[in-house]
């Protein structure tokens, strides 16, 4: 079977939105370009920008289903970044213009609980996205695994629940587990498994929707004994990788 790649995504700020990609150049020991980019601290949040902060500190989709249905589309050479929701207007931003920063708080607040800790700010730290490990690491994603949870949960899921990076097919299901410690090329670029993807409450939210109507969690722990989806992998060797392109382990 011909492994190749089926789908890129990235998210530019960080549980807010998700983009698809025909093509991306990873960079080593970097997360990918222009995923979480940036993240929004709340208002009981730590994280200043100085350092890598866990996700615990920024207002995700665990805690806020609807954040799960937003778009998001980053234009590189401006720097703007476009966010849709179904229940929203398109907002238009630069996140690096503390003078935005209000316009975007004042957008998403009709999408988050009440009496939940407010977005406050936004940050980012030089060199890295904010991905939820404390090194730069990009998700690669099995379909077979995805097939095989809709097969249990006998319903149509969106990948997009798991809001991963690169998809391919392995052909079996948590193949993909097994690759932990392996070293995988995906194009040009190379990486290494570091280890699996536990999963959290923003997975069980539908992405057209915003709204909690599938139990993943449950699934994956009667089924599997674990609640794991997809592997976190490191960039040993930068390059070019399109749609279509191979997937082999070395």
């Amino acid at each position: 079977m011909t492994k190749t790649v089926t789908n890129i995504w990235r998210h530019p700020l960080k549980s807010h939105g998700r983009e698809a990609l025909d093509s991306v150049t990873m960079i080593a020991g970097q997360t990918m370009p222009g995923d979480r980019v940036w993240a929004v601290a709340h208002e009981s949040s730590k994280a200043d920008g100085s350092e890598w902060a866990p996700c615990a500190n920024f207002t995700r989709g665990a805690k806020a289903p609807q954040l799960m249905a937003i778009n998001a589309q980053l234009d590189d050479a401006s720097g703007l970044l476009t966010l849709s929701h179904p229940t929203r207007p398109d907002f238009s931003f630069d996140p690096e213009i503390p003078e935005q920063l209000q316009g975007f708080l004042d957008w998403e607040k009709p999408l988050t609980p009440a009496g939940r800790a407010a977005s406050a700010r936004i940050i980012r730290v030089p060199g890295r996205g904010m991905t939820d490990t404390d090194y730069p690491s990009v998700t690669l994603c099995n379909w077979a695994s995805h097939r095989a949870v809709e097969a249990a949960m006998d319903q149509d899921l969106s990948p997009l629940r798991w809001r991963g990076n690169i998809w391919f097919d392995l052909g079996q299901a948590w193949a993909e587990n097994g690759l932990v410690g392996k070293q995988v090329q995906i194009g040009e670029a190379v990486f290494l498994v570091r280890e699996p993807v536990v999963r959290c409450l923003a997975t069980t939210a539908n992405p057209e929707t915003g709204e909690r109507d599938a139990d993943t969690l449950k699934c994956l722990k009667e089924n599997w004994g674990h609640q794991n989806f997809s592997v976190y992998a490191e960039v040993l060797t930068g390059g070019d990788i399109r749609l279509g392109d191979s997937v082999e382990v070395l």
